[in-house]
């Protein structure tokens, strides 16, 4: 393995599932968000262009940092070596359900007693 690890992480950006690779992810001071830094794009030799690749590529083209909500998150792996990014659209039939937050607010106490 290299010095620095590479890390792929795996998200929800609206009703897309982004998967990118990064060299540093951190737990952000900003509640509720990690930190991905360093992203890392393959340099294809190859004449076949992935759009989804280069829709990624452009999204975080001069990004140095971008802060992801906890939520977001479905997975980050520690890998060897950065593979293809990707994007894949959700589809209506797909059996995922968002669920409702509370925004962190708590009942008055003593209003149930």
């Amino acid at each position: 393995m290299s010095d620095k690890p590479i890390y792929k992480v795996i998200f929800y950006n609206q009703s897309q599932v982004y998967e990118v690779y990064a060299r540093a992810i951190y737990q952000s001071d900003m509640y509720g968000f990690i930190e991905v830094e360093e992203f890392i794009f393959g340099e294809r030799s190859q004449m076949i262009v992935d759009p989804g690749e280069e829709k990624l590529k452009s999204e975080f083209d001069k990004v140095t940092r971008s802060y992801i909500p906890m939520q977001a998150i479905i997975r980050i792996d520690e890998v060897e070596k950065e593979g293809p990014v990707k994007v894949t659209e959700i589809k209506g039939g797909d059996k995922i359900a968002h669920l409702p937050r509370s925004g962190g607010v708590t009942p008055p106490k003593g209003s149930a007693d």
